[in-house]
């Protein structure tokens, strides 16, 4: 009794084991094929797929034989889609365990232009009968642009708002082309073809990804360029250093600021360049500092020589009493003493380089009357292996620039007369060949008198 109950408890476990999940060879068993495919089967499934295929023009040259559930497909086809069409209907219909595939593919011009003129007539004979809702749809577009070009061309108010002309032309190119896309929008809904505008909107997000990363530089510039016009660095005939490039302005456009070098030559700066640089500008604040250096014999008393230098450079008339002249040793040579002179000009009434130039010559000159030396190189030669040679007495003493001069009394000394007719107005040269350029008229111009700078 113990081992019948056993041996049913041993079955039962065989039985509800799962089967193996592969094969041998590791891939997983094929579903098996059913043993009630009789002849009758067979010929429903021709039945059926044959009546498919006549019902499609494309398919209906195709034969159809089946047996044991296997169809095979002859005939002929127009082109090798026409075939793989035929072909997966028939795996579709249910019973068919294999298709073969014997199906002629004639590639005939007639047959594969066919569909094409179909196709085409069907979209003509769509469109002549969708006429009036095309009509419609371009109408509302080209209204849409009409109104946004009427609006766009109100050229005095977009003046009036924006703070200048490149402000206002990019204002109303902007309403222009939103006012189009709007009508491409509006155009598209009444044709219900919005799906269209979102493929051609993804394709153009790439495309613009493409031309933004190409341009860059170009794009940076044009930017720039409306920056500087909002945020005006300098305006025209301003004399400036922008980077290393100094010269004075003559206009700034929507890409380049140009600049009158003061050799006379027109000088093009990038606005990207301009926006990014370091700006020097001279005509913001017109009082100047000059400097210069000259020195003075080591003998001499230096405060005694700066004294006399800084009382003949206050006494120009080009030198500003506010803020004052000063002066100072700059440092000790080795045979001589370096002393520093600086004095302030107002550039509107006086040229730079013309007072540095004069305050030079008259501070000189008032050491050299003072009796203060100005030094000069001094080389020191030494001769070795020279003891056969017969000696040489040495030249008599004689009067040479680097004697001293008898100083000259302070209170009758007339240092700076000579330099009281100097000539230290400010050039106008280039200033006439900026306005000169300037009167063409021929470029645009986005600086305005009437924005402070920045």
């Amino acid at each position: 009794m113990r081992k019948t109950a056993w041996a049913a408890l041993a079955a039962m476990i065989l039985l509800a084991a799962p089967a193996p999940a592969q094969e041998a060879n590791g891939s997983a068993p094929s579903a098996p094929i059913s043993r009630e495919q009789t002849i009758q089967t067979d010929a429903e499934i021709r039945k059926r797929l044959k009546a498919i295929y006549d019902e499609i023009d494309a398919l209906s040259q195709v034969t159809v034989w089946v047996r044991e559930g296997v169809v095979v497909l002859s005939g002929r086809v127009a082109n090798e889609a026409g075939a793989e069409r035929a072909i997966r209907l028939a795996q579709r219909i249910e019973g068919a365990v294999e298709v073969e595939d014997e199906i002629a593919r004639t590639l005939s011009v007639e047959e594969n232009l066919n569909p094409l003129l179909e196709r085409t007539e069907d979209a003509i004979d769509t469109v002549s009968r969708a006429w009036p809702l095309y009509l419609i749809a371009l109408a509302a577009l080209i209204v849409m642009a009409f109104a946004g070009h009427l609006i766009a061309s109100a050229g005095r108010f977009w003046r009036w708002v924006a703070p200048n002309p490149f402000i206002a032309r990019l204002i109303a190119q902007s309403i222009r082309i939103i006012s189009v896309l709007g009508g491409i929008l509006l155009a598209l809904s009444i044709l219900d073809a919005m799906a269209l505008f979102g493929a051609a909107a993804g394709g153009a997000g790439l495309v613009g990804l493409a031309v933004g990363f190409a341009v860059k530089d170009t794009i940076e510039n044009y930017i720039a360029s409306v920056m500087l016009s909002l945020r005006q660095p300098f305006r025209a005939n301003d004399h400036v250093v922008i980077n290393q490039y100094e010269g004075v302005v003559v206009r700034l456009t929507s890409r380049a600021t140009i600049l009158m070098t003061l050799d006379g030559n027109h000088l093009r700066i990038p606005n990207a360049d301009v926006f990014k640089g370091v700006i020097l500008n001279y005509t913001t604040n017109p009082q100047r500092r000059l400097n210069f250096s000259l020195g003075v014999d080591a003998d001499d008393d230096p405060i005694d020589a700066y004294t006399a230098g800084l009382e003949a450079l206050q006494k120009l008339d080009f030198i500003l009493n506010d803020p004052q002249a000063s002066a100072f040793i700059e440092e000790v040579g080795d045979s001589n003493i370096v002393l520093s002179f600086s004095g302030w000009v107002d550039q509107r009434v006086t040229d730079f380089l013309k007072a540095r130039s004069a305050a030079i010559s008259t501070v000189k000159t008032v050491l050299e009357e003072r009796g203060f030396t100005l030094p000069e190189p001094i080389y020191r030669v030494r001769l070795e292996g020279l003891s056969g040679l017969p000696s040489v007495a040495p030249p008599e003493p004689q009067e040479t620039s680097r004697t001293r001069k008898p100083r000259r009394d302070t209170k009758t000394s007339h240092a700076g007369e000579g330099h009281a007719d100097v000539d230290v107005t400010p050039d106008e040269v280039v200033l006439r060949q900026v306005e000169e350029d300037r009167a063409k008229g021929q470029q645009e111009d986005l600086l305005s008198d009437r924005r402070p700078t920045e």
